[in-house]
């Protein structure tokens, strides 16, 4: 017996496409929600984090100030990056699109985007050195410029999802063709 439940992604009677009401363009959103290798991989940051934490309450009340404060830096630098790796990824608004790296934050305005499209080309698997054969969405910049791969079917949020890729690719295009227009 299927028992509906509402989420805070769903409302009564909506559809997939259908915008919520509270939609503000000018904030920043993904379009995607993050794939479960990212939410994997934060999850295991976060236990290590905790067993990091567990082990500065032991060291602390072992008396040994210096190695508890240590201790405690290690383990909000491992928080931190676990916060940092479910941020990453690309963010769209009414002013651009933004590509969150680990370590550096791009953005890009709509009207600096020639073209957003779907491509087959050489992709690396799960962000690592290795790549494989599949599909990216990229950016084609205005003038002269590399062109800026936004989202990969093999990247933490999309591998072995290739519905939510495509998706995520025809939101991301559905905003450069809205927002680019209006340049």
């Amino acid at each position: 017996m299927p028992l509906p439940f509402l989420t805070a992604d769903r409302g009564f009677d909506a559809g997939e496409d259908v915008a919520l009401p509270f939609d503000d363009h000018d904030q920043w959103r993904r379009p995607y929600r993050p794939g479960p290798w990212r939410v994997g991989a934060a999850a295991l940051a976060l236990l290590l984090a905790s067993f990091m934490l567990l082990a500065t309450v032991i060291i602390a009340f072992a008396a040994a100030g210096t190695a508890a404060a240590i201790c405690l830096a290690a383990a909000s630098l491992v928080v931190l990056a676990a916060l940092r790796l479910l941020r990453m990824g690309t963010w769209v608004s009414r002013h651009g699109v933004r590509r969150v790296g680990f370590l550096r934050t791009t953005t890009l305005p709509w009207s600096r985007a020639k073209a957003v499209r779907t491509v087959q080309q050489p992709v690396r698997w799960l962000g690592l050195p290795r790549t494989v054969q599949g599909q990216a969405l990229v950016l084609v910049p205005n003038g002269a410029g590399d062109q800026v791969v936004l989202l990969t079917d093999h990247s933490a949020d999309f591998l072995s999802r290739v519905e939510a890729f495509d998706r995520a690719a025809d939101t991301v295009e559905a905003w450069n063709a809205e927002y680019a227009a209006a340049r």
